[in-house]
């Protein structure tokens, strides 16, 4: 299944480029699901067709859902409370109520995550061929695609898998160590997050999830772009499609919006040095129903990928190195930063950071040194001899 991940900055008009995206598909016969973690109907509001917290059709070939991240929050919260039930009970917690429980921040985005998972898993009767998630603007979109491998990583450390091998020798141990040993709905609840979270992790990574950026060419919006394509940069992912929205006619230069359009002109003209950019006219109004989304022309789907490959080049016969390349496309480099932890690299990028696991080959070597040359972050690494057989 192709998936179509779209953000942007705030008001950019991502949630309308969504629908018309999905619109666009479906005309063309392609069953398409399209997404929206917006607690208000901004993406029915465009489709001219209410959407809500079961998928509806709402054209032909066309199914808009948009998750209720209080619903899902309140049976998270049950089902632990249930879980827990005698730990809770030893403390003298009080239970809470379903109609007293609002979502926490962050539980739309995870509504929309497992909504995510959900489609992708769904029987092959009943899966869509095209996706279209409405991501929330930049940041936390940015947030949203790091999270399942954060979580995940989060998890194996709190609750090693390797430990659940112990699971009859607990109440033994708890009697020995003189406390208590984590229970066993503890660790079958890290292993089904830890599946959910794999399946989402799967479809983010997938080659045939595609992120695509809308902005408006200008100052603001240009700002925007290079911090996205930066944070996506260090997920491995680059925009496959940069999306010009609310791009204002030429004839309109002998009026008032000389100045705007100059600065859009200039704008344009650097994204398509290193873009794909699609423009999408400004219609003069916001667009309401089908009739003008099909008029916004936005990209169809094509057959391209987000993902970057980082590869690793073996230089040790001419430098005795193995050199890492990260592309980082608008990295200063001031502002990196590197620090070995073991068997893993952390890498910032000014307010961006990542944990990322070594290759293989580099778990045997010590790093060397690292340039950012081009927009392109090379680390070095040296053998180890004591790890490295035949080195010296």
């Amino acid at each position: 299944m192709r998936t179509i991940l779209i953000t942007g900055p705030g008001g950019c008009g991502r949630t309308t480029v969504a629908a018309a995206t999905a619109l666009r598909a479906a005309g063309d016969g392609t069953r398409t699901l399209v997404l929206s973690a917006d607690r208000t109907d901004t993406l029915g509001a465009a489709l001219g067709a209410p959407t809500g917290p079961a998928p509806r059709q709402v054209a032909p070939n066309l199914t808009a859902w948009r998750p209720d991240a209080a619903a899902g929050f309140r049976d998270d919260l049950a089902a632990f409370q249930e879980r827990a039930a005698n730990v809770l009970d030893l403390l003298g917690a009080s239970r809470l109520d379903a109609e007293e429980v609002t979502p926490l921040p962050g539980a739309a985005e995870l509504a929309l995550l497992r909504a995510l998972r959900d489609a992708a898993l769904a029987d092959r009767d009943e899966a869509h061929q095209l996706l279209v998630v409405d991501l929330p603007p930049t940041p936390q979109a940015l947030s949203l695609l790091a999270l399942p491998e954060e979580l995940r990583r989060y998890l194996r450390r709190l609750l090693p898998p390797e430990r659940q091998a112990a699971r009859a020798l607990r109440p033994v141990l708890g009697r020995l160590a003189g406390v208590p040993m984590p229970a066993e709905w503890l660790y079958e609840t890290a292993a089904r997050w830890d599946l959910e979270l794999g399946a989402v992790e799967a479809v983010l990574t997938d080659p045939d999830t595609v992120v695509r950026l809308v902005a408006e060419p200008g100052p603001a919006g240009a700002d925007a772009v290079r911090a996205a394509c930066l944070a996506l940069a260090l997920r491995g992912l680059r925009p496959e499609t940069l999306v010009a929205n609310r791009v204002l006619p030429e004839h309109a230069a002998d009026s008032w919006l000389a100045g705007p359009l100059a600065q859009q002109r200039k704008t344009l003209a650097e994204w398509r040095e290193s873009h794909d950019v699609h423009r999408v006219a400004h219609l003069g109004r916001d667009p309401r129903g089908t009739d003008d989304l099909a008029a916004l022309a936005v990209p169809g789907v094509n057959d391209t990928t987000s993902t970057v490959e980082w590869p690793v080049t073996d230089r040790l016969a001419a430098d005795g190195v193995l050199v890492w390349h990260i592309p980082l496309p608008g990295a200063i480099r001031d502002e990196l930063d590197l620090i070995r932890r073991g068997d893993e690299l952390v890498v910032s990028a000014g307010p961006f950071h990542r944990i990322v696991p070594l290759p293989s080959a580099l778990r045997r070597c010590t790093v060397d040194g690292a340039s950012l040359r081009d927009g392109r972050l090379l680390i070095r690494f040296a053998p180890d001899p004591e790890l490295w057989p035949g080195r010296p």
